[in-house]
């Protein structure tokens, strides 16, 4: 199963095999216990549930340490579903990195980070007003379009809240693999801060050299 849950270490750089030096993101990944297979004939759907990070029973809710309990499994902190390449996934069973090589193309999902609340320049990249004589917008918006719809049209790039999105990077290249400490470099910038939680899965659109037996 290539598909694991894992926690954004930082950023570095290796010189790969070939002689590149190239900017790597590290990230902890698993080792991940899977709690729940669900099924078409028990849910409606295939899917299976990890569970990643190890936390005192009383840090849970009930409903998720019920679920545990259920299992008879060691309580984990953070869960997430998957519902691709789980065909041969079973309850109970380890996911590690090592499920994971070098030259794989993965999808990695994240949440960016927060700016708060945030001017159309910052939030949207708006060039601003002219600094001249008289010219007295400087960091405003300008027109918004109609002015007699009497609201403002959804999509409309406005000031507002900035980060704290789903944000998913796809066909990152696995640089190396670390099974002893449980880490996987991919080349590249992952979403979020430092210790946030991310999904690292199987690209679902791999480059075409890497689905012709090229890298991956």
């Amino acid at each position: 199963m290539k598909n694991i849950i894992g926690r954004k270490v930082g950023m570095t750089s290796v010189f790969t095999a070939d002689g590149r030096y190239v900017p790597v993101t590290v990230i902890e990944a698993g080792p991940c216990t899977v709690l729940q297979r669900k099924t078409v004939a028990t849910d409606g759907y295939e899917a299976a549930v990890l569970a990643f990070g190890d936390v005192k029973k009383t840090r849970l809710n009930k409903p998720d340490a019920g679920r545990f309990k259920k299992a008879g499994l060691d309580t984990k902190r953070t869960l997430r579903e998957f519902t691709v390449g789980v065909e041969d996934v079973a309850a109970g069973q380890t996911v590690t990195v090592e499920a994971f090589a070098a030259g794989d193309f993965v999808d990695v999902v994240g949440v960016s980070k927060g700016h708060g609340f945030a001017g159309g320049m910052k939030r949207w990249n708006f060039h601003g007003g002219s600094r001249t004589h008289g010219q007295m917008i400087h960091r405003q918006p300008g027109s918004n379009g109609d002015t007699n719809s009497g609201h403002t049209h959804r999509g409309s790039r406005r000031p507002g809240h900035y980060g704290v999105d789903r944000v998913t990077h796809q066909n990152l290249e696995i640089v190396r693999t670390d099974p002893e400490r449980n880490l996987i470099l991919v080349r590249g910038p992952v979403p979020g801060a430092k210790n946030g939680v991310v999904l690292v899965k199987t690209a679902v659109r791999p480059p075409k050299k890497a689905t012709a037996g090229g890298a991956a």
